[in-house]
């Protein structure tokens, strides 16, 4: 059953991409609205007395259509054989060797963001989207076989959302669209996030639909590219990620990789932190309760879980 959904998403991802990929807005942020405007009407005919049983059937009647499409089209993705089982080596994750690995990317760090593009504040920026995009699309052809098979369409699909000033205060970077097949993201980020994210939601768009195996995929398609750009974003996502999983067992490692940081990513990694700390808030807290729940519903991880992609990282690279 799991094969036939995976055949049939592939089918309807295609059809979707022809339909919306040209159209120059997210049109599925657009479906998003109506539907939220539509069973906030319900809601308010609720209250009365005349028309209540009318509208709570109608609302029901469309949650129910929402959620069986989004299970065909999407949620039983969730259920596909993990990447973990694919590997040759499924270890533990080990913190030494997440250490080793965390000293190889702060240097990977450090001489690719000599190659970037910044601005008069020395901060990194994406000098041409466009450009990483593409490039995303063309790796995620060059994916290796034992991992993927799923069917690169080369459809540019990336959408900025509609929603970035919302999703600026809830802590979502970008999300994927099973609906329209359109990858969002957050064109306010810091531009260190926005290549990654967009690789991220590009492995949804694959039809990988657990968030951590979307990382591990991102990261594949983003640590061998030739673009400076795409790769850096990855880089820093990958160190990143390694830190915080170390930091609760060696705090002082951390501190002193931190410590290490060139100029220019300290300068990076500053604004990163003023980015969070001026968007920090109750829809952040809101959001991210409510983000947990759903990932843990789809048989995955709460959010701020980094172990299944440095079990996936470590068991990939060799330390």
């Amino acid at each position: 059953m799991i094969s036939f959904f995976e055949i049939f998403f592939e089918i309807q991802k295609s059809v979707h991409q022809i339909i919306f990929s040209w159209i120059p807005f997210s049109f599925g942020d657009i479906l998003y609205t109506s539907l939220g405007i539509f069973l906030l009407y319900s809601i308010i005919k609720c209250f009365k007395k005349n028309s209540r049983n009318k509208s709570l059937l109608h609302a029901l009647i469309i949650i129910n259509i929402f959620y069986f499409t989004y299970q065909i089209f999407w949620g039983m993705l969730y259920f596909q054989t993990p990447i973990i089982k694919k590997l040759s080596s499924q270890e533990e994750p080990n913190v030494e060797k997440a250490k080793i690995l965390a000293l190889r990317y702060l240097d990977k760090c450090k001489e690719t963001r000599k190659l970037v593009t910044e601005d008069k504040n020395g901060i990194f920026i994406v000098k041409d989207l466009k450009t990483v995009q593409k490039e995303i699309l063309f790796q995620q052809a060059k994916l290796p076989k034992n991992i993927s098979s799923k069917k690169a369409t080369e459809i540019n699909s990336f959408k900025p959302s509609i929603f970035k000033n919302v999703m600026s205060f809830t802590g979502i970077l970008g999300y994927y669209n099973p609906f329209t097949a359109e990858s969002q993201f957050n064109s306010q980020l810091p531009n260190t996030l926005i290549p990654f994210t967009s690789a991220h939601e590009s492995s949804h768009q694959l039809g990988f639909a657990r968030e951590q195996e979307a990382n591990f995929i991102g990261y594949l398609i983003g640590i061998n590219s030739k673009n400076p750009e795409l790769r850096y974003s990855t880089e820093y996502f990958t160190l990143k990620s390694l830190l915080n999983f170390i930091v609760d067992e060696d705090p002082e490692f951390v501190k002193s990789v931190l410590k290490k940081y060139s100029p220019d990513m300290k300068k990076d990694r500053a604004y990163e932190k003023a980015f969070i700390l001026k968007h920090q808030g109750l829809l952040d807290d809101f959001f991210g309760f409510t983000n947990n729940l759903f990932l843990r519903s789809n048989q995955q991880e709460g959010a701020i879980t980094y172990s299944y992609f440095i079990d996936l990282l470590l068991n990939y690279e060799k330390v």
